[in-house]
């Protein structure tokens, strides 16, 4: 049986952070989805499909990630992919005390899936989404904490 996990997430905008819980999940499993959801409390801050195609353009050399959208509980995806692994990164305590309710409730939705919580690895743990939104708002270069340009990322915005 081929072990898929869904890596779900707002992504805005995926982290090296991000990447190195992807790269590490490959480790364990056959298969990582990196599925980005809609929020429908968060207005996003980058654009969707352009953040979906600069992930898929980060991952274009891993044929074991694939990236999709979602509109819909995250157990319901997870259980539709045939994912039964849910893949998220811990930062600290605090981020354990949040994933961990969601985990129990994704399994009281979906029995068959298991959450496993990777480490950020130290020298990410400082970086966030939200972070970097604040930076990248008050005109400061983010690129270091993005496995992307974010010039790239505008460009495909501005076409769009």
């Amino acid at each position: 049986m081929k072990r898929i996990a869904l890596f779900p997430g707002s992504f805005d905008p995926f982290t090296k952070g991000h990447q190195d819980i992807v790269l590490r999940g490959l480790r364990l499993f056959d298969e990582v989805v990196i599925g980005i959801g809609n929020n429908a409390t968060k207005k996003r801050y980058f654009p969707l499909d352009v953040m979906k195609e600069m992930i898929e353009k980060t991952f274009d050399s891993e044929r074991n990630v694939k990236v999709v959208t979602y509109d819909d509980l995250t157990a319901h995806t997870a259980r539709e992919l045939g994912a039964t692994f849910l893949l998220r990164g811990l930062r600290n305590t605090t981020d354990f005390e949040y994933e961990n309710g969601i985990s129990q409730v994704n399994r009281y939705l979906y029995e068959e899936i298991e959450t496993v919580f990777l480490i950020t690895s130290p020298p990410l743990a400082p970086i966030s989404s939200s972070i970097i939104r604040d930076l990248h708002r008050y005109g400061q270069e983010v690129d270091d904490f993005l496995p992307y340009s974010l010039s790239e990322m505008n460009k495909l915005n501005q076409e769009g």
